[in-house]
C-alpha cells in the first residue's frame, strides 16, 4: 500500500501562485510516477500533471502548460505542483495519485490521496 497526503491548498486571487506538495509512504518502491488530477464542481477528474520518480520526465496537460511545474524530491518521497498566473478555471480539488506509468486518464492509478482545495477567485 502506498499512502498519499496532499497540502498546500486555499484561496488564491487570479494571477497568484500556490504549490502544493504530495507525500508519500508506505511501499512508495512500486509506483513509478506520481501524477496531479483537479476536479471541478459538476465535471469530472481530469489530467494536470505527472512526473516519473526516475529520470523525471515531465507531462502536462495542455491547458497548465507554462503555468504549472511538477517536480519530485526522492528523498522526501514528495511530489510538487507549483502552479502560476492561477486562474479562476483551475479552481477544484487537486488530488495527487501514484501509479506504474505516466497515464493522462484517470484509470490505471494505483493510489490516490484524499485532494487539497484550491479555489482561485477573479
Amino acid at each position: 500500500q502506498v499512502q498519499l497526503v496532499e497540502s498546500g491548498g486555499g484561496l488564491v486571487q487570479a494571477g497568484g501562485s500556490l504549490r502544493l506538495s504530495c507525500a508519500a509512504s508506505g511501499r512508495t518502491f512500486s509506483s513509478s510516477a506520481m501524477g496531479w488530477f483537479r476536479q471541478a464542481p459538476g465535471k469530472e477528474r481530469e489530467f494536470v500533471a505527472a512526473i516519473r520518480w526516475t529520470g523525471g520526465i515531465t507531462s502536462y496537460a495542455d491547458s497548465v502548460k507554462g503555468r504549472f511545474t511538477i517536480s519530485r524530491d526522492n528523498a522526501k518521497n514528495t511530489v510538487y505542483l507549483q502552479m502560476k498566473s492561477l486562474k479562476p478555471e483551475d479552481t477544484g480539488v487537486y488530488y495527487c495519485a501514484a501509479g506504474s506509468t505516466v497515464l493522462v486518464t484517470t484509470s490505471g492509478w494505483n493510489y490516490w490521496g484524499p485532494g487539497t482545495q484550491v479555489t482561485v477567485s477573479s
